[in-house]
């Protein structure tokens, strides 16, 4: 009696030489080395892994690999760490892509957690308090100069621009669930760019359904922001691991267009709703994710070690990492075969501009807190380092950690006069 083929093997799993012992030793080795040394975005990332897996080793060959990348691109979640499991899934089957993402992970987890408990116990230090006013105007100009690339590649149309536009009107003054939101932009994009739509590109269409949502608009007044969990989190974690879980559960299944777009996700409820951090600490954490390796998205290692100690840190990069992993060992195959139909595209075509819009939305109040100063000259040098870094960032190519760490130097050099 023949044996019967999985139904959902991975792309070329025969093909892949080697017992399967051997080839999960070779992925832990190349994904725990780009976990320490992934610097530099997801795009970097990316490069490293292609580098790694089709240059070097012949894993898998550049199509696969081009692949994947329209994969990870069209499902939410950070695209470089679904990437790294998408790599290790094509090389080990689903064992070799566990593997791949947790090695890719753990060690800028490690490195996230440290420096959140630096910056929780010296935050009121004066040369810290430097390092961060300067810090701060640069990771504005990150998020600015992330905006332009988005929206440079995203948005082709007139229509794409309404849908730009509403979403951030919508968010910065109508307070309107951002989850939802993205539902909605799904749907509007299906009428407008999907195989049926019998009014491609019209404008004047976009913000009508959009604006519907202006009455899901939620008023309240923040809560007293939470206090400094102990080292572990004994103490907090049995009150706060649902609410965790669930909240980073929502927001790793909704990531669309990289790991910025966190941003305006995380704001609105940590800062506005449940006051788990202050606006000045989310900025913080966003920069400390910046010039540590990893994904950006481990600012919920950042909020969680507020919230509940170490355990918190755990409890948060497990949700936000979740979707990430069920998405490709669940739904890679079926993907790889749909991506490219008309209504999967139709789809993206109108979420993309509404994640753009929507961290424009969040960008204000943070760039608010970074760049308003205290005193007139503490201002002005806040905005002429934000200029500067947006100037690095856009002409210069300059590595986002390296600026944040120019930004750093700079604040600890002149926060003492001007602070």
């Amino acid at each position: 009696m023949s044996s019967q083929p999985s139904p959902d093997p991975p792309p070329n799993e025969q093909e892949q030489p080697g017992p399967l012992l051997a080839r999960l030793q070779e992925i832990a080795e190349v994904f725990l080395r780009l976990g320490c040394l992934g610097f530099g975005g997801p795009q970097a990332h990316i490069a490293m892994q292609n580098d790694e897996a089709v240059t070097r080793r012949g894993w898998m060959s550049q199509e696969q690999f081009t692949e994947g990348v329209g994969l990870c691109e069209m499902l939410p979640g950070p695209a470089s760490t679904q990437m790294a499991i998408y790599v290790g899934y094509v090389r080990a089957g689903r064992l070799g892509a566990v593997l791949a993402g947790l090695c890719f992970i753990a060690p800028a987890w490690l490195i996230e957690v440290l420096f959140s408990w630096l910056y929780f116990h010296w935050q009121e230090v004066p040369q810290l308090q430097g390092v961060l006013f300067g810090v701060a105007p640069v990771v504005i100009a990150i998020i600015l100069a992330f905006c332009w690339k988005l929206g440079r590649k995203a948005v082709k149309h007139r229509s794409q621009v309404g849908i730009a536009v509403a979403a951030f009107a919508l968010l910065l003054l109508g307070k309107v669930n951002i989850l939802l939101l993205f539902v909605l932009a799904a749907g509007v994009g299906l009428v407008l760019y999907g195989p049926r739509c019998p009014w491609p590109g019209i404008p004047a269409v976009v913000p009508l359904p959009l604006m519907t949502l202006a009455q899901t608009a939620v008023a309240g007044v923040p809560p007293e922001t939470l206090t400094l969990s102990s080292f572990w989190g004994l103490e907090r974690i049995g009150t706060y691991f649902w609410p965790m879980t669930l909240f980073f559960l929502k927001v790793g299944s909704a990531i669309f267009g990289g790991g910025l777009v966190i941003i305006p996700f995380i704001a609105e409820e940590v800062v506005e709703k449940l006051g788990w951090l202050t606006a000045a600490e989310f900025l913080d954490g966003v920069a400390i994710g910046q010039f540590t390796p990893g994904p950006v998205v481990l600012t919920a290692a950042f909020i969680g070690y507020k919230v509940a100690g170490v355990l918190g840190a755990l409890t948060a990069t497990v949700a936000i990492f979740a979707p990430s992993f069920a998405f490709i060992l669940l739904a890679a195959p079926v993907l790889l075969r749909i991506r490219r139909q008309a209504w999967v595209q139709g789809s993206l075509r109108a979420i993309t501009p509404t994640a753009l819009g929507a961290i424009a939305a969040a960008t204000i109040p943070l760039a608010q807190n970074a760049l308003s100063q205290e005193t007139p000259v503490a201002t002005g040098i806040a905005l002429l380092i934000g200029g500067a870094a947006l100037v690095g960032l856009m002409y210069f190519k300059l590595p986002t950690w390296l600026l944040v760490l120019a930004g750093g130097g700079v604040g600890l050099l002149v926060g003492g006069p001007v602070l």
